[in-house]
């Protein structure tokens, strides 16, 4: 199953890791390094095994994955961007499709349309890892203290097996100051449910199409959008539910298959402020499928993720604990226990990638 292009600071669907059992469930810890001279935060998780993953199509199998590893972060500032390393133990690099996604969660913070818990960044098999920045005007604000929580999955479908592979989130920080404008991930997903995994559907022979509607908390601009669909997705639109105008819609790029190779970005803030979006207005997020076998395809997903900047960011909507759906979300993420992080300030953590 291939999956979309992830890219900025948006969100991937989760997928829920309490299904995530293949590996050990204790994983080495996370590795934190502070680099205050260049102003970049590295969080390196490893060492695993990647062995060779099954594949049956139509569906997705299990795969090697590390349970959701936790880490308080270490400094305060705007985050502005990420890149993503793959590197086995003498540092050389490692094909970026290995990394069937990894997720970076903030506990600190809930979601902008869901009470779930906020996807800070996510990448998949699909996604271009190098650096992906920011304008120097806007950014994600961070503190430190604030309960982060990383977890990945790893897809090898060409082979050999992987003895021992490392991945690396590098952030890159900016100090805070006066005049940024304050951003966050936006996520919508066409069929979310109070259980992650049963945001999963099932796409019937030919035209599909399936949507969700919901009512934003606040107001703001929409500045980014791109889309995060499963085979043989055509696109994810979002339509103002009143009128039925889409809005803004993102096309994967397919090849004659129909199984996705990438989803574009589209900025929508290039010669402007971008889509304003209305609190307590409906809107409705689509995804499309065009399914050209005569089977039904199980564990469809599809969403729309981008960056959101709301009008008045201290009105961002605080996290409660009492939320049902909250709840869930809390139960499934740490379904499989806690880890430590070793945190590293000045110094590299070993292995050091070869550049």
């Amino acid at each position: 199953m291939r999956f979309s292009v992830l890219v900025a600071f948006a969100l991937i669907p989760v997928l829920a890791p309490a299904q995530q059992r293949t590996l050990p469930p204790v994983p080495p810890p996370l590795h934190v390094q502070v680099d205050s001279t260049h102003h970049r935060v590295l969080i390196t998780g490893g060492p695993y095994r990647v062995p060779v993953s099954p594949e049956m199509p139509g569906m997705m199998m299990d795969m090697p994955a590390t349970p959701v590893q936790q880490l308080a972060f270490p400094v305060d500032g705007w985050l502005q961007g990420f890149r993503i390393e793959l590197f086995d133990d003498h540092g050389h690099e490692l094909p970026h499709r290995l990394l069937h996604h990894l997720i970076v969660v903030n506990f600190s913070r809930r979601q902008f349309i869901y009470p779930a818990l906020e996807r800070l960044l996510g990448v998949a098999e699909e996604s271009d890892t190098g650096d992906v920045r920011l304008p120097r005007t806007i950014g994600v604000p961070m503190r430190a203290g604030q309960d982060l929580g990383v977890y990945a999955m790893w897809h090898n479908d060409s082979g050999p097996e992987i003895p021992v592979a490392y991945w690396r989130i590098v952030l890159y920080m900016a100090p805070h100051r006066y005049g940024r404008l304050a951003v966050l991930p936006a996520y919508m997903d066409v069929n979310i449910q109070t259980n992650p995994e049963e945001n999963r559907f099932n796409v019937p022979p030919g035209h599909f199409e399936i949507g969700y509607e919901f009512n934003p908390p606040l107001s703001g601009h929409l500045l980014m959008v791109t889309g995060h669909i499963h085979d043989y997705g055509a696109l994810v639109r979002l339509v103002d539910a009143a009128s039925g105008k889409t809005l803004v819609e993102v096309k994967s790029k397919r090849d004659s298959l129909g199984h996705v190779l990438s989803m574009p970005r589209k900025l929508l803030a290039i010669r402007g402020d971008g889509l304003y979006l209305r609190a307590g207005r409906r809107y409705r997020v689509v995804g499309v499928f065009d399914n050209p076998t005569r089977d039904t395809l199980y564990g469809a997903m599809a969403s729309m993720v981008g960056l959101f900047a709301p009008d008045h960011y201290r009105e961002w909507p605080a996290v409660d604990p009492a939320d049902p759906y909250y709840q869930r979300d809390l139960i499934d993420l740490l379904a499989n226990g806690k880890t430590d992080s070793v945190i590293v300030v000045g110094g590299a953590p070993t292995p050091e990638r070869r550049r």
